[in-house]
């Protein structure tokens, strides 16, 4: 107790004289004699505050499991191990929303994404050419039931005006798939029926002619310099020309008529099919398809091979008659 008093009577003092005084002396506080808002509870932090003072807004937050913001890192907030420099992490899945579709992986594992989708979708649609084309009970089924083909048409139409319209129809998972996987076995049934009126051997031609072009086209559009996505508007215009001129066909029918309907329309779908596919290589072509439209891009490069197979079975039947 008598120490207390003698301490609390020599602070009293030293504040006193040095509050008489004008301030506290030069050489700081003497021993047993602190500051009246005294030194911050938990201590000063080790290695000191920083020279510069504390950055403006505060320090950013922690890094949080997952994604994080483009940049992360570039300022001494931290960069995520195993991505030291580039600014950002990949996370699980890297077909996501919020990254840059320039970036080398996103881009292979989308293109990885829609032709497995086109695998499938090219699989199910031989298996009905297949069918239809070697099963005689089915064949006869179709040609007696006739109302099948308008109602797989119908179907064709509504499924492909929802998914070309409707961003949600064709980017929500799992109604997107739902709603491609309708189209194709409706648009599989159709020609289906188209295929059973030719011979098989024109049709296996047919199948044969069409994966090598779409397999040199596609292998081409990979490889050249040249881009095809700045051609939207004339392929636009060769489609519109090419609808005209079918319909003038149906009333000035002949073979000739059928040949030059047909060439030109396996043409201008094989630019079609080139132009799709730089779409959806994205990187150095003016135009890029989004990675969230893995959907919508199967469903156009899809689109461009049944057209192509159908414009070279229209030429070989054509020959053949």
């Amino acid at each position: 107790m008598a120490s207390e008093k003698i301490n609390t009577s020599d602070h009293l003092n030293y504040n006193t004289v040095y509050q008489s005084q004008g301030g506290y002396p030069q050489g700081g506080y003497p021993q047993g004699a602190y500051p009246q808002a005294g030194y911050p509870q938990g201590g000063y932090p080790q290695g000191g505050y920083p020279q510069a003072g504390y950055p403006s807004g505060g320090y950013p937050p922690p890094p949080q499991p997952g994604f994080q913001p483009a940049g992360y890192g570039a300022q001494g907030y931290g960069d995520p191990a195993g991505y030291a420099g580039q600014g950002s992490n990949f996370g699980e899945d890297a077909d996501v929303k919020g990254f840059d579709f320039n970036e080398q992986s996103i881009r292979k594992s989308f293109i990885r994404k829609v032709y497995g989708i086109l695998m499938c979708q090219l699989l199910v649609t031989l298996s009905f050419i297949t069918l239809f084309l070697y099963h005689t009970p089915t064949k006869l089924w179709v040609q007696r039931n006739t109302f099948m083909f308008w109602i797989a048409f119908a179907v064709v139409l509504v499924t492909l005006i929802a998914m070309a319209c409707c961003h949600s129809v064709r980017r929500t998972a799992p109604m997107n798939f739902i709603f491609l996987g309708i189209f194709t076995v409706a648009e599989s049934f159709l020609l289906g029926v188209t295929s059973s009126m030719y011979a098989s051997d024109a049709v296996m031609i047919a199948v044969g002619l069409t994966a090598a072009v779409c397999l040199a086209l596609t292998l081409f559009a990979f490889q050249t310099k040249w881009d095809f996505t700045v051609m939207g508007g004339a392929l636009l215009c060769a489609t519109v020309v090419l609808l005209i001129f079918g319909i003038v066909a149906i009333f000035v029918p002949g073979k000739t008529m059928t040949l030059i309907y047909a060439s030109l329309g396996a043409l201008i779908f094989s630019l079609y099919l080139i132009y799709d596919t730089q779409l959806m290589m994205g990187g150095k072509h003016k135009f890029t398809i989004s990675p969230e439209e893995y959907v919508f891009a199967a469903l156009n490069l899809y689109l461009d091979i049944i057209n192509i197979f159908i414009y070279i079975l229209t030429i070989i039947g054509a020959v053949r008659d």
